[in-house]
């Protein structure tokens, strides 16, 4: 069984910087993505990467992460710098072995959230 595990969260100011990571045993991954969820709100795509390095972005991220991967480690990265309140929330990896979510990420962005396998999220807090 695939597992996705998140690591590099915790609690830092505003304006600061954290990078996420998440470790798989597969290396086989068509797409990869990371998400968050608020407090009282809803699970949200921050980013996203296909496997011939094509990403996607949030717009409120856009320019502060970098979502990356490293085949060779099997893992996923997301840096994330100047980060705000906004950005606290729990953060899920999530990856997809299917070759036909190149199509729908393609079409959707980081609002394709089917993706078949899914970490159990780590929690980012930003204090002001």
């Amino acid at each position: 069984q695939e597992q996705l595990v998140e690591s590099g969260g915790g609690s830092v100011q505003a304006g600061g910087s954290l990078r996420l990571s998440c470790e798989g045993s597969e290396d086989t991954y068509y797409c990869m993505g990371w998400f968050r969820q608020a407090p009282g709100k809803e699970r949200e795509g921050v980013a996203a990467i296909l496997s011939d390095g094509t990403t996607a972005y949030r717009d409120s991220v856009k320019g502060r992460f970098t979502i990356s991967q490293d085949n060779a480690k099997n893992t996923l990265y997301l840096q994330m710098n100047n980060l705000t309140s906004e950005d606290t929330g729990m953060y899920y990896c999530a990856g997809d072995l299917r070759q036909g979510c190149l199509a729908l990420v393609g079409k959707w962005g980081i609002g394709y959230y089917a993706m078949d396998h899914w970490g159990k999220g780590i929690l980012v807090t930003i204090s002001s």
